[in-house]
């Protein structure tokens, strides 16, 4: 696996049979085994950010339920519950390795709406260049339909997408993903590599989830699926295999790899490419249509005029002193704002705004050549 070995950026999903042991309760001898896996993985100058289930599992066991229910304001209540005890726990397991940790709640509309996805982005990776851990859960609280029909192995996806991660990691309580359901088929073997969008994948996992968890295999494929269109690696393997966060990021065959065929950088110049509606124009000097053609961001003194009305997270066209569309992207300021640090260092922003989202007007990973 040496796509693996290669990472810098991990994805770490676990699921709530692992977090909870089955349903027995929070497992605390594996939640601190992983913060030791992890701690040993930031050693090595990787970046982790880790998607949790077992809010709604640990809950259930706080308040002593042995059946999930089926209410969505009992999940609600529940998901409330068992986030306290779930964020307790790996708060103290990081920190005897001095790492820091930080809580984040997302929905699917988090990374739907582009302000909101701006926004959950920054956070992010402003929390990896600190060098904290994100824990990160599906906000169950407030969402409804996510909780009957969504699932962490697709917010691991998406997570993967937002932050460029070069590898999804699914931890489960099963070795991989096998030709059959090994459970009723005894000729079943493990895949140990495949492509993440072969169709033959999903008929081949199948299966539903268990009364902990909503996922099974289909799901975790699937979010293979999802992360390989934004150039990510899944692999899907066993959180009982000792140390198998730091093997596998040493390059050790474990589980089942699914390999995306797509660079990352294209990937996700692509998506933007496709989802991109314009809600307004910028106009550029010379320079700055110069630097965007050698692959630099945008900064606002090189803005000359900005046209319509629109938010921070809003797709704007990139025009040339003659009019002509040179890009787009994805702004990280409104109209208003755009229009007051036009033509302005960048070293200006927080004196003219009083605030500062960055440096940059556009990020080059969110802008798109014409």
């Amino acid at each position: 696996m040496t796509r693996i070995a290669q990472a810098r950026r991990f994805v770490i999903k676990v699921g709530s049979a692992l977090v909870t042991n089955n349903g027995q309760g929070l497992d605390l001898t594996a939640i601190d085994e992983w913060a030791r896996q992890i701690a040993q993985l930031r050693q090595s100058n990787k970046q982790v950010l880790l998607v949790s289930s077992g809010a709604i599992a640990c809950g259930m066991q706080r308040l002593g339920w042995n059946k999930r229910p089926r209410a969505v304001h009992e999940l609600q209540a529940c998901a409330a519950v068992g986030q306290m005890g779930l964020v307790q726990v790996y708060e103290s397991a990081f920190a005897r390795h001095g790492l820091h940790t930080a809580q984040v709640l997302l929905t699917h509309d988090d990374l739907a709406d582009r302000q909101r996805y701006l926004n959950a982005r920054s956070t992010l990776t402003t929390l990896l260049e600190l060098g904290v851990v994100p824990i990160i859960n599906e906000n169950d609280t407030v969402i409804t339909d996510e909780i009957k029909f969504g699932d962490n192995d697709t917010l691991g996806a998406l997570v993967a997408n937002l932050v460029d991660a070069d590898c999804l990691i699914i931890l489960t309580d099963q070795p991989g993903l096998f030709t059959a359901d090994p459970r009723q088929d005894a000729s079943a073997t493990l895949i140990s590599e495949a492509s993440a969008g072969d169709p033959a994948l999903e008929a081949m996992a199948g299966g539903a989830g268990t009364q902990h968890g909503k996922g099974g295999m289909i799901t975790k494929v699937i979010a293979a699926k999802r992360a390989a269109g934004s150039g990510t690696h899944t692999v899907i393997a066993s959180g009982h295999q000792a140390s198998v966060m730091t093997r596998l990021a040493l390059g050790e065959s474990i589980g089942t790899l699914l390999i995306s065929g797509t660079q990352p950088l294209k990937a996700r110049k692509q998506w933007l490419a496709d989802h991109l509606q314009l809600n307004g124009k910028l106009t550029l000097d010379a320079g700055a249509v110069k630097a965007l053609r050698a692959g630099k961001s945008l900064l606002p003194i090189g803005v000359v005029d900005v046209i319509g009305e629109f938010e921070r997270g809003a797709a704007v066209a990139c025009l040339s002193p003659q009019g002509v569309e040179v890009a787009r992207g994805l702004i990280n300021y409104g109209s208003s704002d755009s229009r007051r640090i036009a033509r302005r260092a960048s070293q200006d922003i927080e004196d003219i705004l009083g605030y500062i989202d960055e440096a940059e007007i556009i990020h080059r990973d969110n802008l798109v050549l014409s």
